[in-house]
């Protein structure tokens, strides 16, 4: 199973970046998605997730602005990032589950986001 995430990059406090997630290896179909994120010095966080059937949840710090979704046919899951702000910094990543992130011993490659003006 391998997870790349892609999308990240540098922008400017207000503006939006979409994340992408693509999964191989492994049907996505049914399966639910987390996205995650670990700023220098913190802990890594679970902030958005989708159920199989497309439920989605997300921490405070970030509801309201992103948006998870999913596209079963390209095998690959989304992160609409709106009104970027300068804590929203960090190396994102998703994973299969949407667990606590001490639980999972694989993280596949992460995208950095930088908020910044």
């Amino acid at each position: 199973i391998q997870l790349v995430a892609s999308g990240g990059g540098m922008v400017q406090p207000g503006g939006s970046l979409r994340l992408s997630c693509i999964a191989s290896g492994i049907s996505l179909r049914f399966t639910a998605m987390g996205w995650y994120r670990q700023a220098p010095g913190n802990q890594r966080e679970l902030i958005a997730s989708i159920s199989g059937v497309g439920n989605t949840n997300y921490a405070d710090s970030v509801k309201g602005r992103f948006t998870i979704s999913r596209d079963n046919a390209l095998n690959t899951v989304y992160l609409q990032m709106n009104s970027l702000k300068p804590e929203d910094t960090a190396v994102y990543y998703c994973n299969i589950g949407a667990r606590r992130p001490t639980t999972y011993t694989y993280w596949g490659q992460g995208t950095q986001v930088t908020v910044s003006s």
